[in-house]
Formats: structure tokens, sequence, C-alpha cells
């Protein structure tokens, strides 16, 4: 973990020396000034020597600005040091999260990574300023001060020693029990912020079903916990200042008694007294320095962790040796596929798949909800790997492809396909950023966007909100098909991707991808009989398995299924899963 993260230091390695170099620099002075201050009373205020006394007057007002600019410069290459971390390891995650397949995704919660691309990175930046600084400032401050102690008092500097003895155990103590909680406490902010992304995603829906008072409960039951565990951690950590505020003064009590007899003595003079009472309080609010820093390396360990296994998570799809970069067809061939979300459970979702579809067919795919069709063209484009078997594109298997190539080649519109913040052309430039104004326009005639994107008052350039809000379900369907026609791909996927738009418009969709792409395969996803009737084949598949596949008269004359699912939608005007199909 520690490596991990460190790697990510780069080109902020200068920073990082030169903190903890002027942090020296800093003690260094503060050290020297109990000295001088002794000396000035011993040697200076007691034998009447003013020049002594402004001498080590002038020494002292040196230390002071050189020890000010150690801690000024500590305190500027401490943030950039802790600063340029957090911006490497948010940019490494972010990257890092980019190259994940859909299976390493689904191991991470959305709400889960941006905790821990915000919370938890500021929670290390936080930790590692403290660390450049403090943590060599404390221990070396603490170091100095006990060797000039002992060379004053060894009998009243052992008082000191043993003082830190027992408040470092103290310590291990508090930061032992207080570090399950924090632990846990992360866990809880990826619940609170899927909460809040979840509420504001789906916002419309809340209020249409008038839902607010059941989400502000699931809220406040998710801040609570935060709360809860907090509190249980704090409620251990504030033992913290009342011990050593203890330790500091009985240790002063006990200097300045022993002390007060040793100078009666006539073995310590009323200067050395003075020095180490000033190393004393030195000494100790340095170690509650370090408890602090203790408290919060808790809390950055817990985020580290969470840190690094995004780091550290291998993407399961990754590019081969030497890849092919060249697509020749968009002909498709499942050779025994078999396939599992879960890698070795032996449960699978796709089962003993064979079937070849020709470059340039118009394949249509039914089957109800579950049955497995996602799982089934998500293979085409690798966005998971097979399990068994294999699927070959353009007659090579897609794990001989560059990734970038065969997702250039194989476009798919997902179920939830997404609009981003921007204009309508940089939506549709997702598709192929170099595309002309011209290519974006025919694009949009052939997914019938052009009916809506032209009555606009702004056209092309009219804004699109954040997930597209501000379009109807339909007109967002139909921006992300002309997106995807944008690349000129050899295989088209259409996941259910029609199924906001009415029937008519469907029809002219379908019309047009047979008149102006017909060397493109499509696979078309549908609920509706009338979606994919008129393609080329149509594939039946029923959990996980390939039930029937043929044209709409061969599935009528022999399968059942295609058979009662037709019947019940011309008669009842259902879709596939609203009138069953035995699946």
């Amino acid at each position: 973990m520690i490596k991990t993260l460190a790697a990510h230091i780069k080109e902020y390695k200068l920073p990082s020396i030169l903190t903890p170099l002027s942090m020296i620099i800093e003690v260094l002075m503060e050290m020297v000034v109990p000295l001088l201050i002794a000396s000035m009373i011993d040697d200076g205020i007691s034998k009447d020597d003013m020049t002594h006394v402004l001498v080590m007057g002038l020494l002292m007002v040196l230390c002071a600005v050189v020890g000010l600019l150690g801690g000024i410069g500590g305190g500027i290459w401490g943030a950039k040091a802790s600063c340029g971390l957090a911006k490497n390891l948010r940019k490494a995650m972010y990257e890092k999260v980019q190259q994940y397949s859909f299976s390493n995704i689904d191991k991470f919660s959305t709400a889960s990574l941006v905790t821990r691309m915000t919370t938890d990175v500021t929670n290390v930046q936080i930790a590692y300023q403290m660390l450049l600084r403090m943590c060599f400032r404390a221990p070396f401050s603490i170091i100095i001060a006990m060797i000039m102690a002992f060379s004053i008092s060894p009998q009243l500097a052992s008082i000191y020693l043993g003082a830190i003895i027992v408040l470092s155990l103290i310590l291990a103590i508090i930061v032992k029990n207080a570090m399950k909680y924090f632990d846990e406490v992360f866990k809880k902010y990826d619940e609170l912020n899927s909460s809040v992304q979840e509420n504001v995603n789906a916002i419309r829906v809340v209020k249409a079903n008038v839902r607010e008072d059941y989400e502000k409960e699931k809220f406040k039951k998710a801040s609570n916990n935060i709360y809860e565990k907090f509190c249980k951690a704090e409620g251990i950590i504030a033992y913290n200042p009342p011990v050593m505020n203890l330790a500091v003064y009985t240790c002063i009590i006990l200097i300045s008694w022993f002390g007060a007899h040793l100078v009666v003595g006539g073995d310590l003079q009323t200067g050395q007294l003075t020095s180490l009472l000033t190393y004393c309080m030195n000494i100790l609010m340095n170690l509650m320095m370090l408890s602090i820093i203790f408290v919060m390396s808790t809390m950055a360990v817990a985020s580290a962790k969470r840190i690094a296994e995004v780091l550290e998570e291998e993407p399961d799809i990754k590019n081969p040796q030497d890849p092919v970069f060249d697509v020749k067809d968009g002909a498709i061939v499942f050779d025994d596929v078999c396939f599992s979300y879960n890698t070795g459970s032996g449960e699978y979702v796709l089962k003993n798949i064979d079937l070849s579809i020709g470059s340039g067919e118009t394949i249509g795919i039914i089957g109800g909800t579950g049955s497995s069709k996602t799982s089934f063209v998500n293979l085409i484009s690798r966005l998971y790997d097979v399990s068994k078997g294999r699927v070959l594109v353009g007659g090579r298997d897609v794990r001989d492809y560059d990734l970038t190539a065969l997702r250039n080649n194989v476009a798919v519109v997902l179920q939830k396909n997404v609009l981003f913040a921007g204009s309508i052309l940089d939506n549709l430039r997702w598709g192929n950023k170099d595309a002309t104004l011209e290519e974006c326009e025919r694009a949009c005639r052939l997914a019938c966007a052009d009916e809506f994107i032209e009555q606009m008052p702004e056209k092309y350039e009219t804004h699109i909100e954040q997930g597209g809000s501000n379009v109807s379900g339909g007109q967002k369907q139909r921006l992300c098909i002309a997106r995807a026609l944008l690349k000129k791909p050899k295989v088209l996927i259409l996941d259910d991707s029609t199924s906001a738009v009415d029937t008519a418009t469907d029809a002219k969709i379908r019309a047009a991808f047979a008149k102006e792409i017909p060397g493109t395969t499509k696979l078309i996803i549908a609920q509706r009989i009338g979606s994919v009737m008129n393609a080329d084949r149509i594939i039946v598949l029923d959990n996980g398995e390939v039930k029937g596949f043929g044209t709409h008269d061969e599935l009528l004359a022999s399968n059942d299924i295609y058979r009662e699912v037709y019947e019940t939608q011309m008669k009842g005007g259902g879709d596939f899963d609203e009138n069953g199909g035995g699946m």
C-alpha cells in the first residue's frame, strides 16, 4: 500500500525533501534559544554583564528569524508536496477506472469511487503534509530537547523520559481502539454518497411518486450511521488531550520541586532550571503533536487502503501483446460460448451458444427479462470476456484485437446510454471527435433525430444538461444512435435502444438503416416483435440459451415461444415482458 501511494509523489520529490529539512532548521533554532536564555540569566543578568545580555539577545533574534524562515519554507513546500500527491492520486485513480472492464467496475459502486477520489484522497493529503512537517519536526525536536536536557541535568531529564514512555503506551492503546471505527466510517460514507447520488439522479421520479419523506429518512439513517461511528472514534481519541495535559503539568511540578532543591543545593543554576522547564514544555507539546498525527494517520491509513484497492485493481480485459487493428468485416461467430459474471463459479448466464451471423445481416434478438440478451451482445465488443469458447468478429477472436479498434468497429447503443453536459454537437462527436457538421447531420437523419433538432432554436448548438435531463427519453435514444453511427462501425448493436421511440419512428430508423448502411451488421434487441420481425434472422433467447434462430416465418412455424409472443402482441398489443413467452 505505501509503495503504491509513494509511487505517485513523482515530480514532488524535491518539495517532499525540502519540507522536513526546513522543519529541522526550525527545530534547531528553537533548541538553541533556551541555551541562550540560560546564558543570559546565569552569565549576563546574574553578573550584571549587559554586553553579554545584548549579545545573547541579538543571537536569539537571529535564531528566531532563521527559525521563522524554516517554518515558512516548511509550510510552503509541505503544501506543494501534499497537494501534488493528492492531484496525482486522483488522476491515477481516474485513469485506472477508465481502464477497468465492466467486471472490474462491478466490484466498486459509483458512490464508493467518488468517496475514494474525494474524501479519502483529502485525508491522505492532510496526513502527508503533517507527516512531512510534524512527523519530522516533533521526533527531531524531542530527541534534541532530550539531549540538551540530559546535558544540563540527567536527574531531571529522567522525568521527561518516564513521561514519554508512559504516554507512548497510552497513545498506542487509544490509536488501536479508534482505528477499527475509522475503518468502518468510510464504508458508511459510501452509503451516504450512494443515497445522495441516487436521489439526485432520480429526483423527478422521487417527486412524481411523492417519496421525499422516504428519501429524507433514508439519508438521515445513512448520516446517523456516520455520526455514531465518528462519535465512538472521537470519544476514544478525546482521552488524548487530558492525558497529555496531566503529563505536562505533572512534569512541570516534579521538575520545579526537584529543580528548586538542586538550585538551593548549588547543583543547578537558575538559568539552567529555566531551560529545563522550556525543554519540558517543548518535549511534551511535541509529544502531543505526535499524538494528533497518529490520530490523523489512523484515518489516513483507512483511506489509503481504499485508494490502493482502486490503484492495485488489475483490469480483467487487456490488450494482447501483438493486437490486430484491422477488423475485416461485420461477420460474427459464437463458438460454443459460455459466460459467467462470477469467474470460476460454474453458474453460467449464457450456455453453449453456437451461431454464425453474416456480415451486413440484420439480426433481431428477443427474450424475457433475465434471458441474458445484454450479456450476449456485451461479449461482441468485449465489454466482458467469455468464460468458455470464442467470439469471433471479422474472422478473428475478439481477444486478438486492439480494444480501441474493436470498439470503434463494434458500436453499442446501451440500454442506459447517457448524454453529457454540452451541446448536441459535442455529444454526437463522442462517436467521432473529428466528425464534420455534415456527417453529424447525416447520422441524425438516419437516427430520425434531425426531426426534433431542427425545431430547436439553436439546433445542433443546443445545450444538453448532464445526463440529458432536458430532452425526452426517445430523443435521448435517437441522439445515442446517431452518436454510434458516427463511428461508421462494421457492427451496430442496439440494446433495446428504441424502447422510448414510437412505432412509426422505429420503423423509419430501421428502414433508413436498411437503405443507408447495408454493409453494417445490425443486432437489434427489442421487446416488440414488430421491431425485429423484418430482420434477416431472429435469435430467441431463454434463460441464457438459444431456443430459436431463423427468419420470422421459420420461427412462427417451428418455435412455440416466438409464436406465443407474436400472437399475444398482435392480439393484445403488449410487449414481450408484459405478456409472456414462457420465459
